[in-house]
């Protein structure tokens, strides 16, 4: 009776059930499970509780796990619960996703649990996650450099829509709650009620395989601990209560922050405006950077420490066009007034952030020209190309203009009908150059933009004029010493970009 009056007073003083609720309980036979659905039953008629009773054959134990459904299917029928139990086949979802086992598993699991909640018109799922689970969640968390998301442990209570579920499922509406009413009860107090109940329940033996990351947790080096402090599983359990109020407080102020600095936001990029995020505290700084990790991947589980600082000091030193590496291909990019967060895939949507008093591309384009011709080009800019008939070597000689260029019209080049054969696109993989001045060397293109300092993060949308399968033009930068306009120079071609 303690353990069932604990139980119902964690549910009212975290708000767990609503009188009249539909439950759908997670039961795997074990002793947590059997337990949380006895409790479960015996609070029914109080709260006026609809119960449907969930399990999942994972496909992995053979023998054990056909026992453990029937076991399941019978507890069910003998209680008066009615029950769904289905199968998956998570060692090929792993294999299929490419993710662990016990990833694949706990992905198929809360799936199905969703699924059965959707047909039952149930908007809480309990769990039988008890406090020896947090305390070994808490560690596992600890001891894979999270933050205090991780720190926190498991919450009382989740939307569901929090959790990764396999693709083919639909989405979870907001309402819909995954429970833990059994996480404040220690492992000893349930196994103690099992047996004051007489309670019959299953015994998983892949629990005490060690090769699994928790299990490992639970037998070898959370009993090693005990020894040095016999409250250490306790104290993990309490700072998870204490992180997860101070993570709340945390989560408001980073939500009114993040509500006032972000810009611009798509499926695949998060742009804030860099002066007000340099002015939060460190704090704020951290959570944005994660929490748009986490909003723009939303399959990942963990953000390290390690990507979290080299991130922060990169946007809060750099210069326009530095990056920092975050994972999934996420990647950090001090933009010209905006730090944007995003896929590699965004490098179109790039140049919304590149300096606007310089031409770009977008990166792979690749642009045919025409003598004359008038071309557009992105954010408002076009390039006018035509011949000159008059022109003066010593005004060509002293152009300070960078995007102003005369050219040979012989190092242009034409095909058999006479046209153009000159093209503007962006830098190719092994690109080389022969500046203005280097008369019988080439460089690679790379080490011309790194010496005049041109940002990595533009270097891709950097205009070329190539004619020949030679570079004649790095637009703004250099110009090829094979285009110079010189005194047995024919004709000229006159190039001129003009912003908008």
């Amino acid at each position: 009776m303690d353990l069932l009056r604990e139980v119902q007073g964690y549910i009212d003083t975290h708000r767990l059930l609503k009188p009249g609720a539909r439950v759908v309980v997670g039961v795997s036979g074990g002793p947590d499970s059997v337990t949380l659905l006895n409790v479960l039953q015996r609070l029914a008629e109080s709260l006026n509780l609809t119960l449907h009773v969930a399990h999942l054959h994972h496909g992995i134990r053979d023998a054990d796990a056909d026992a453990d459904a029937d076991f399941v299917a019978a507890l069910a029928e003998s209680w008066g619960v009615p029950c769904t139990i289905e199968r998956a086949d998570v060692p090929a979802i792993a294999a299929e996703q490419k993710i662990a086992l016990e990833e694949a598993a706990r992905r198929a699991r809360y799936t199905f649990l969703h699924q059965v909640a959707r047909q039952t018109g149930a908007l809480r799922i309990a769990v039988g996650h008890n406090a020896d689970d947090q305390s070994e969640t808490v560690l596992m968390h600890l001891l894979r450099g999270a933050g205090p998301a991780g720190l926190r442990g498991m919450l009382p209570a989740t939307p569901l829509r929090d959790y990764h579920l396999l693709t083919s499922c639909p989405k979870p509406v907001p309402e819909m709650k995954l429970i833990r009413p059994l996480l404040c009860i220690p492992r000893a107090d349930v196994e103690a009620y099992c047996a004051e109940q007489q309670l019959s329940t299953r015994f998983d033996r892949s629990n005490l395989d060690t090769t699994f990351f928790r299990n490992r947790l639970r037998h070898e080096v959370l009993p090693y601990l005990a020894q040095i402090n016999p409250r250490f599983a306790q104290n993990l359990r309490h700072l998870a209560e204490v992180v997860r109020a101070d993570y709340d407080l945390l989560h408001e102020f980073t939500s009114v922050a993040w509500d006032t600095l972000l810009v611009e936001s798509t499926p695949n990029l998060l742009a804030f405006n860099l002066e007000g995020w340099r002015a939060q505290p460190l704090s704020i700084q951290r959570a944005i950077i994660r929490r748009a990790a986490y909003n723009l991947r939303h399959s990942l589980r963990d953000v390290s420490f390690v990507h979290v600082e080299d991130a922060v000091r990169i946007a809060q030193q750099g210069t326009t066009g530095a990056q920092a590496t975050l994972p999934h291909g996420l990647r950090l990019t001090v933009g010209y007034t905006t730090l944007n967060i995003s896929g590699e895939e965004e490098a179109a949507r790039n140049l919304l952030h590149l300096p606007p008093e310089s031409p770009w591309l977008v990166p792979g384009s690749t642009i045919p020209l025409s003598v004359p011709a008038e071309i557009d080009l992105p954010k408002g800019w076009h390039v006018h190309i035509q011949e000159a008939p008059h022109w003066n070597l010593e005004a060509i000689t002293n152009n300070c203009n960078p995007l102003v260029a005369w050219m040979d019209a012989g190092a242009l080049g034409e095909d058999a009908s006479g046209a153009s054969v000159a093209i503007l696109r962006t830098r190719r993989r092994g690109d080389r150059f022969q500046p203005q001045g280097m008369h019988h060397a080439t460089m690679r293109l790379s080490d011309l933009l790194i010496n005049t300092k041109i940002p990595r993060a533009w270097r891709d949308y950097v205009p070329l004029v190539e004619a020949n399968g030679r570079i004649l033009w790095v637009v703004g930068v250099r110009l090829s010493e094979e285009a110079l306009v010189g005194p047995d120079t024919r004709r000229v071609v006159y190039f001129r970009f003009c912003g908008p």
